[in-house]
């Protein structure tokens, strides 16, 4: 049995992992876009290194884009196997890969405008809103801690790790020869303590680990602070500058947590008297999904809704579905706060709101989560004096603040903690992904300290076996 890494290594996005046993079975772990690349992104996207309609199964650990995004291109290209996931990651990703192929399909609108202006044959979305909806009947969704037979001998279980709503280590169980070799990839692993969500739960033993490491050389401030930092940059921007506090977020995750923390301060007083404006359909669809499966949250905001009938809603809270609406929001220049996505500011509404507030000095643009290098979100908060916004070059004189408690991501200490559950004189490998490399090698050194040993850091194409 063999594995090759061919996203998510030695970087962040577009994690793709395929394993490959004696049987010839095909199983890829996560099918995931790169993201903030330029033109180069595209190509990357599109050359996938292997042929979809060869992959018996897709195992998903969540339901990101970076790990999700890829499904409808190879569903467009023929894979007719199973996408097994926990049930609240596939309702996520019904939502969330449809999202994708219609900015996809704007997007190439677009584009395709300049192209044929300067002479150029017109492009293809990588796949469109409607082969997002048809791969959605290969999708099977699975309770966590339930072992589900994939085929044959082969088992799959999901094990809740608090990254997002529905996340989680996947721990494959595959039968050969009389031999089972348990193999554990953790997908991305969230905070010990979420605003919204459970703690991350232990994962069985395994045999050979798969890990991430986004954060594998920073500490995150304790969540508290977070919030602090959050009633702070708001009362700075809006009640004494007269400003805007435009806040790039993930739709899914990380705009429900900015939002409960809000709604926090409203019932406590604290919020100043400005209007809170989500900016995101998606987001806005996503929200619903977060109440329909309250099994998932954890007991302060059980607690909080035997009081707050929403947790997620409050009287200047307002949601903006059209995009009327969402143009409106710039023509206004009253101070308030704007949620919208995407959090590294590479797509969506968000980029018109950053194009129409990032020359303002009374404004703020407040990151509250990670921005892989070379997006125009880490752009802006490496300091760039002006960026490039739909091919329009924009002075930043808005103030710029990062909030990284927000992370949905743990810091390397609880990451490490986390794989703490595991017996390390059992793992006969650990494989870091879904990291920069200077990242991996730092966590590298901090696992080692742990005991764990035999720890190696793949790059894109490398082929490795599972003896």
């Amino acid at each position: 049995m063999k594995i090759e890494f061919i996203g998510a290594a030695r970087e962040v996005t577009g994690s793709k992992h395929l394993i490959t046993t004696e049987s010839g079975k095909k199983i890829l772990l996560d099918c995931g876009m790169f993201q903030g690349k330029g033109l180069e992104t595209d190509g990357m996207n599109r050359n996938l290194m292997f042929d979809p309609a060869q992959i018996d199964h897709v195992i998903l650990t969540h339901a990101h884009i970076d790990h999700s995004g890829l499904i409808p291109y190879i569903y467009r290209l023929g894979f007719r196997g199973s996408v097994i996931c926990t049930s609240a990651t596939r309702d996520l990703c019904a939502i969330m890969l449809a999202d994708s192929g219609h900015i996809q399909e704007g997007d190439v609108k677009w584009f395709n405008k300049r192209r044929l202006q300067k002479g150029m044959q017109p492009v293809e979305p990588i796949y469109t809103e409607q082969d997002a909806r048809a791969c959605m009947e290969l999708f099977i969704g699975v309770g966590y801690d339930r072992k589900f037979r994939i085929d044959g001998n082969n088992k799959v279980k999901f094990t809740n790790t608090g990254h997002m709503l529905g996340s989680g280590t996947a721990l494959l169980e595959i039968t050969e020869n009389g031999k089972t070799t348990r193999i554990a990839y953790t997908g991305d692993i969230g905070r010990p303590v979420n605003r919204i969500l459970k703690s991350p739960d232990p994962f069985p033993q395994c045999d050979y680990l798969i890990t991430e490491s986004t954060y594998g050389n920073r500490l995150h401030p304790h969540l508290q602070e977070a919030e602090g930092e959050l009633l702070r940059v708001i009362r700075e921007t809006c009640i004494e500058r007269g400003g805007r506090v435009i806040i790039p977020s993930f739709a899914i995750g990380r705009t429900q947590e900015v939002v409960y923390a809000l709604n926090k301060f409203f019932n406590q007083g604290l919020l100043p008297k400005v209007n809170i404006y989500v900016d995101s359909p998606l987001a806005i669809n996503a929200t619903d999904i977060f109440r329909l499966h309250t099994d998932m949250l954890n007991k302060d905001v059980a607690n909080v809704m035997h009081t707050d009938s929403d947790p997620f809603g409050f009287n200047s809270l307002f949601y903006v579905k059209s995009p009327e609406e969402s143009k409106r929001l710039n023509s206004d220049k009253k101070p308030c706060v704007i949620i919208s996505a995407s959090g590294m500011m590479e797509a969506g509404r968000i980029k018109h709101h950053l194009a129409n507030n990032i020359e303002n000095p009374n404004n703020t643009i407040l990151a509250v989560g990670y921005c892989s290098p070379m997006t125009l979100g880490a752009r802006i908060l490496e300091g760039a004096d002006e960026v490039s916004i739909f091919g329009v070059r924009h002075p930043v004189k808005a103030k710029i603040e990062r909030i990284e408690a927000f992370s949905g991501h743990g810091d390397y200490s609880e990451m490490a903690d986390y794989l703490s559950c595991q017996d390390v004189s059992q793992i006969k490998k650990v494989f870091l992904v879904h990291g920069e490399y200077d990242a991996q090698t730092a966590y590298k050194k901090t696992l080692e300290q742990q005991g764990f040993s035999n720890i190696e850091i793949p790059a894109a194409g490398e082929e490795r076996e599972l003896n």
